[in-house]
């Protein structure tokens, strides 16, 4: 937590620098851990926790919570060109409060608010990768976030609502996107009405809610090639103080995306003795936009093959058997191509799967964090 600390404090002392990685070193001199970032050892002093139910109310909550200690805006999607060719995607926004207290000095450049931005693009045909991230304090236009009219940017990455649709714009030394997002189903809210509780612990949750499934259009560009692109998109969004024990060592996340118009989010917590923790949890959304939440044990995770990254030496699991017996859902999630970790300043695993079941076939994508060491 404190190597955190001082990466960003480091931004606030450059003002206006901002970090652009697109395909870092493998010898890097240290790799944050999210884990420690969003443990309850962390100094939450003066931040408020997630603690009770909340009433959900947008577009406020689309918009930033500046209060809380840390937020993010989570974009990811499996698109299309007009002959079939495959490619994933994600833009993602954090935001970090460095303090509980808004800024008190007068300066334009005053602020406690830090924004990470992390960007990819999974070219599939190519079995290409590629990963970049930005930093930037949140003052003077270079980042931010706002609920009315939304957008959230840093730099020229942004998400902004255009009418019911949002617009996401993102580019690295490789790719580009350029999409439009329009939401087919009603916000699914996760846990116990938002309130997603990860350990035992009052204040280890996050308030937490999705939009999952986003029809999606625009352009991919790689390499100065652009091709149109369809398919589906997801949002994630939560916020939070603390949200994970000392006992936790990460978590393994499911977005999936069926033929039959259902999805599937699952999270299971990792135990650092090795077990799955009891706060691991999920929900099933039916086609109707129907609810169900899921406990621990309504599911189970299997893993069937792991894969090593030349870049960082750290290992993943890269093949999966899931199983929800009450609804009589068994699933194999394989990844659309294996190298996809960002090894940037939080090293982790993100991205496209393809699904395959006995009567249903889609796509999502997974996020494995806690396995890259901090170094």
């Amino acid at each position: 937590m404190k190597l955190i600390l001082l990466i960003l404090l480091a931004i606030l002392i450059v003002g206006s620098s901002i970090f652009y990685i697109e395909r870092p070193h493998p010898q890097r001199e240290f790799a944050a851990s999210v884990v420690e970032a969003l443990s309850s050892s962390a100094d939450t002093v003066g931040f408020p926790r997630a603690t009770k139910v909340r009433k959900f109310r947008f577009p406020d909550d689309a918009g930033p919570h500046n209060e809380f200690q840390t937020e993010w805006w989570y974009y990811t999607g499996n698109l299309n060109d007009e002959n079939g060719r495959p490619f994933g995607f994600q833009l993602t926004f954090f935001r970090r409060a460095l303090t509980p207290n808004k800024k008190s000095r007068k300066s334009l450049w005053a602020a406690n608010q830090v924004y990470l931005a992390h960007f990819t693009v999974s070219d599939i045909k190519n079995r290409a990768f590629f990963p970049s991230e930005r930093w930037s304090r949140g003052a003077i236009g270079l980042a931010g976030a706002d609920a009315h009219p939304f957008r959230v940017w840093l730099e020229d990455w942004s998400a902004v609502a255009e009418g019911k649709t949002v617009r996401l714009q993102a580019k690295n030394n490789s790719a580009e996107i350029d999409l439009k997002l329009t939401p087919m189903k009603p916000v699914v809210l996760h846990g116990n009405q938002g309130l997603s509780k990860k350990s035992a612990e009052p204040g280890n949750a996050s308030y937490y809610y999705s939009q999952t499934r986003l029809d999606t259009s625009g352009t991919i560009t790689i390499k100065g090639r652009s091709f149109r692109v369809q398919g589906f998109s997801w949002l994630d969004r939560e916020w939070s103080t603390s949200s994970l024990s000392e006992e936790q060592s990460g978590w393994d996340w499911f977005s999936l995306q069926l033929s039959d118009n259902r999805e599937i989010m699952l999270y299971q917590i990792r135990l650092k003795k090795g077990d799955i923790d009891s706060y691991s949890s999920g929900s099933l959304i039916e086609s109707d936009g129907t609810v169900h939440t899921l406990t621990v044990e309504d599911f189970k995770i299997e893993v069937l093959d792991r894969w090593k990254s030349s870049i960082t030496g750290t290992t993943y699991p890269s093949r999966w058997l899931i199983s929800i017996p009450r609804y009589r859902i068994t699933l194999t999630v394989v990844p659309y191509q294996p190298n996809q970790e960002l090894p940037l300043t939080f090293v982790y695993w993100e991205g496209a799967v393809e699904v395959k079941g006995d009567n249903v076939s889609g796509n999502g994508y997974v996020e494995l964090t806690g396995y890259a060491r901090s170094r």
